[in-house]
């Protein structure tokens, strides 16, 4: 529908002006002067506010007679990765052992430069980075169900022992002779309706299911490095694809809770705030004086809204269903435009 709340508004404006990724499938704009709808993220030049009108989702925007934009492409889908990207991608995944060249890409219509930017940008990395982490990952799996290092060293397509223990020591921090005591949690990029998402999971279950572009991911997946006295590397894992089917469920409406196995990591009391998250039913809020109650310990209402801010499992411990005494919408690390949306979705809030 169309955005009339003045507050909501002005608020979506000064997001439309910082370009705010926090807002990315909360808000379509509509240009009046050109006819034209954007993502919040848009980079063309920004219109006067006399000139734009602001919808909850893209179809509103179209009915009202609006076109997508060509720079920002709203019909595809938020940041949902190019073609060509997401071919690149499979071929690194379908191919962990061997190597990958630009003429390899080239071959198969694939533009090495798009793909090296996109990486950059959403990986951290270069494609090239990324397929040989892969590689490694691979090689882990390899030396963990019985293979020998010189064996899994050419299967994975380097010419000597010496350059793979290298290159696997400066990946994994440890010798491949060593691979027993090297623990890995295995982590994936899923694109949502409300921006692309960050899993990792191990064999106990899902670690972490964070918004890619939360402030001081960097740091927590550091805290979870050393916590798990793990290494986390790009790779597969049946949790993520768990999470990923489950997660699309969730945002069509099809699905109230998730049944993924969960990982949690903190203390023993977040732990025990995080399992009192787990019982706020689908389509209701609690307060966090409310929960901290539910605790057992109605005077802990600050170290329980701290313990909230520290869930590294957002969505599926759902600490967007926690509001203020007085009913309004209070912190939440993906962004109070994002928790505003999941409670929309889920009908906690009009």
């Amino acid at each position: 529908m169309k955005i009339t709340d003045q507050k909501r508004i002005d608020e979506y404006y000064d997001a439309l002006l910082k370009r705010d990724r926090d807002y990315l499938g909360v808000y379509i704009v509509g240009v009046r002067t050109t006819g034209i709808c954007c993502l919040p993220t848009c980079r063309a030049r920004k219109p006067k506010k006399e000139n734009i009108e602001f919808y909850d989702a893209l179809p509103h925007a179209l009915r009202a007679g609006y076109r997508p934009c060509k720079i920002c492409r709203p019909t595809e889908g938020v940041e949902v990765s190019p073609v060509e990207v997401q071919r690149a991608l499979k071929l690194a995944e379908s191919s962990p052992t061997g190597r990958l060249t630009d003429a390899d890409l080239r071959k198969l219509g694939i533009g090495p430069a798009t793909v090296r930017r996109w990486c950059r940008r959403h990986l951290g990395m270069t494609f090239h980075g990324y397929h040989r982490m892969l590689r490694i990952n691979a090689a882990y799996g390899s030396i963990a169900s019985g293979n020998t290092v010189t064996n899994t060293a050419f299967e994975s397509g380097y010419e000597s022992v010496s350059g793979f223990r290298d290159r696997y020591k400066a990946v994994i921090g440890r010798p491949p002779s060593e691979n027993d005591a090297i623990r890995l949690v295995h982590y994936r990029r899923i694109e949502t309706p409300l921006g692309p998402m960050l899993a990792a999971a191990d064999d106990t279950g899902l670690v972490l299911l964070e918004f890619s572009d939360r402030r001081m991911l960097e740091t927590e997946l550091y805290e979870l490095e050393r916590r798990l006295a793990a290494r986390f590397l790009p790779g597969d894992h049946q949790h993520l694809y768990s999470i990923e089917t489950e997660l699309h469920e969730y945002f069509r409406g099809e699905r109230r809770s998730f049944d993924v196995p969960l990982h949690p990591v903190g203390t023993d009391f977040q732990k025990t705030v995080w399992r009192t998250l787990l019982e706020i039913p689908y389509g209701e809020t609690w307060s966090y004086r409310r929960q901290a109650e539910a605790l057992g310990r109605p005077e802990a209402v600050r170290a329980v809204a701290s313990a909230n801010g520290r869930n590294h499992l957002a969505i599926v411990i759902p600490c967007h269903r926690v509001i203020g005494s007085d009913g309004r919408l209070t912190g939440y690390g993906g962004g109070l435009a994002r928790k505003r949306r999941l409670l929309q979705l889920e009908g906690a809030i009009v």
